[in-house]
């Protein structure tokens, strides 16, 4: 039984009071919401002194485990020299040539603070390209929290005709409503119809080449990819979870299909406020502010923190640890090891239930089919999703709502311990069930 201090108590009621977004761990029980204190390799501790094993990694970005010794020595000595100076510096370019050497796309960089940041400048460079205005999205795709991503993502509720887009948060102006077109995942003939229909007013088309964790089915991805180039409409890959997590060249090199732009972040940041993008010199060359002098299109990207030393100083410094033999091995044989004793418990407690993704992030859907697209995934039941996850918090494991996240870190004894708590939580809820 997990017990709080009155300490967390406290802190829980404080954040609550203070934040107006949620504190909660994605759980509707109060008694298991609880307040970090540390973390390492791959557990994390609340204030109360409870210690959880994590599979949700903070959103991700903790693929070699929390306060790995490479990250901690770059904080370390990074700042030293300073933290923030807004011209280029030493890590800057190293870090832009590590990921020229290793993202096939990738002939420029440029370097921001978020996943969000990439892809919202992503998409400008695409309607500066094309000197047109409207996005090609597929349906349940998330590509950060800016205006233009937070149409029809995963939190999409309805079914509107394609490719009509829905907004899924208020604050959206709605003339973004005709500015964005869905399409669906998975479904070549129809995207290409789309795509081909509209190929006048699109300036770009932005996918996750493994939507949530949907894989791409085979031939989909290359199909997207040969009509988008017969067309010259550049094809945004949004890799901010699938960069350097499924391998050095991401998913572009895993499936074998390369973009013309590519945003990348949380595998590479250690934790820290990091985005990529990269691509196309051509198409990238648009963000040089000396065409203003010559009077070319430009599209300005910029921030105060963008290229920051520390930021990339670490991520060089994980980029050498994801170089070194093994690691991608092991991040495999985790994940797969995981994934498997999860779907052996699904099997054991006789519950309707399945898994989909890749052996490094992958999640469970409470449906008789396996999902392979948004509309598919509504068929899951997301209250035994959640009270999955609040069985398992209560052993000790801790999960998103949605995905599971796999860390190098993961030991076997931690692996041992996840799937006896898959059981024990399927075999409860089972019985839960009417």
């Amino acid at each position: 039984m997990i017990e709080r201090t009155q300490k967390e108590r406290e802190l829980i009621a404080d954040a609550e009071r203070i934040f107006p977004t949620s504190t909660r761990c994605l759980t509707f029980q109060e008694d298991l919401n609880f307040c970090v204190s540390k973390a390492k390799g791959s557990h994390i501790w609340d204030v109360s002194g409870n210690e959880y094993i994590d599979y949700l990694l903070g959103s991700g970005p903790h693929v070699l485990g929390h306060a790995h010794p490479a990250v901690l020595e770059a904080l370390r000595t990074i700042p030293e020299n300073g933290t923030s100076f807004l011209i280029i510096n030493e890590n800057a370019v190293a870090l832009g040539k590590k990921i020229i050497e290793h993202v096939p796309c990738a002939d420029m960089v440029s370097l921001h603070s978020s996943g969000s940041e990439a892809t919202f400048f992503a998409l400008r460079l695409a309607r500066v390209y094309r000197k047109r205005d409207k996005i090609l999205k597929f349906e349940g795709a998330y590509h950060g929290m800016h205006d233009y991503a937070m149409m029809s993502n995963q939190w999409t509720m309805g079914s509107p005709p394609l490719p009509q887009a829905v907004p899924n948060t208020h604050g959206i102006p709605r003339v973004l409503n005709d500015e964005v077109l869905i399409a669906p995942f998975n479904d070549l003939e129809r995207t290409v119809e789309i795509i081909s229909k509209h190929q006048d007013e699109l300036a770009g088309v932005i996918i996750e080449p493994v939507q949530r964790t949907f894989e791409p089915k085979p031939g989909f991805l290359q199909g997207v990819r040969e009509v988008t180039a017969k067309l010259d409409i550049p094809l945004i890959f949004d890799e901010v979870v699938t960069g350097f997590r499924l391998g050095l060249g991401g998913a572009q090199e895993l499936y074998g299909v390369t973009p013309d732009l590519c945003a990348l972040g949380k595998a590479i940041s250690g934790g820290l406020p990091l985005g990529v993008l990269c691509g196309r010199e051509d198409i990238m060359a648009i963000a040089n502010p000396k065409r203003r002098l010559q009077m070319l299109p430009y599209s300005m990207q910029t921030g105060t923190f963008s290229s920051n030393p520390i930021c990339t100083g670490v991520a060089c410094a994980i980029i050498s640890e994801f170089e070194k033999p093994g690691v991608y091995e092991r991040l495999e044989e985790v994940g797969t090891r995981v994934s498997t004793g999860l779907r052996d418990a699904i099997a054991h407690a006789g519950i309707e239930a399945c898994v989909t993704g890749v052996p490094s992030v992958f999640e469970i859907w409470f449906a008789k089919e396996e999902p392979f697209d948004h509309p598919s995934s509504k068929a899951s039941d997301f209250y035994k999703n959640i009270r999955f996850s609040d069985l398992l918090l209560q052993q000790g494991v801790l999960k998103a709502a949605e995905k599971f996240f796999v860390s190098a870190a993961h030991t076997d004894e931690d692996i041992e311990r996840t799937i006896a708590a898959f059981h024990l939580a399927l075999e409860q809820l089972a019985k839960e069930l009417p």
